[in-house]
């Protein structure tokens, strides 16, 4: 088996050419990637749910827009914390991810983390791939495979956050933010 070097706490921006609908410009924060497969989840699905209709505690902590996000597209009845925390180590109920960037126990007082909180976004489900499935999709150049910012977590414009991501990029990545929702119209 070949060595995976881990894209964890990296972003998977998809190509315009990707065809699966639950990945049509999305934007994945990789929160796990090793030989045993990747998890992530998409940082740009707001739903309607807001988060205190189904983590009350959680609702006033959460950033804007202040619903729960649909992580992707396996197991959306579960639920996932992602924040940022700035500084050195984090609190309890905290596990660093990459940088700042980290999970949150859902199942910890959410009192307990509010002080060093600098963003919480609720994911429903994530994004995973098998052992070498995601390498498989990078070579068939599906995803774009750029670096993190914490900001990209907890974006207050989600909905321009593809765009945004590809325009910080260098060169061809900065022109595809251009590209039109249906290139067909043109």
């Amino acid at each position: 088996m070949t060595e995976v070097s881990s894209l964890t706490g990296r972003l998977l921006v998809a190509t315009p050419a990707l065809a699966d609908p639950n990945f049509d410009r999305a934007v994945v924060l990789l929160l796990d990637h090793d030989e045993e497969g990747s998890l992530g989840v998409v940082l740009n699905r707001p739903t309607p749910v807001g988060v205190g209709d189904i983590l009350q505690g959680w609702a006033e902590l959460a950033g804007e827009p202040g619903v729960v996000f649909q992580g992707g597209p396996v197991s959306l009845d579960s639920a996932l914390g992602v924040a940022v925390i700035p500084g050195g180590a984090g609190p309890l109920g905290w596990r660093r991810v990459h940088g700042a960037i980290g999970l949150v126990d859902l199942e910890t007082p959410p009192e307990l983390l509010a002080a060093a909180l600098g963003s919480l976004r609720i994911f429903a489900g994530y994004a995973g791939w098998g052992p070498g499935q995601l390498e498989d999709e990078l070579s068939q150049g599906a995803w774009y495979v750029v670096e993190s910012e914490p900001g990209d977590v907890s974006s207050p414009a989600p909905e321009r956050l593809w765009r945004a991501v590809l325009r910080r990029q260098r060169g061809e990545l900065a022109m595809l933010a251009t590209y039109p929702e249906d290139p067909s119209l043109n």
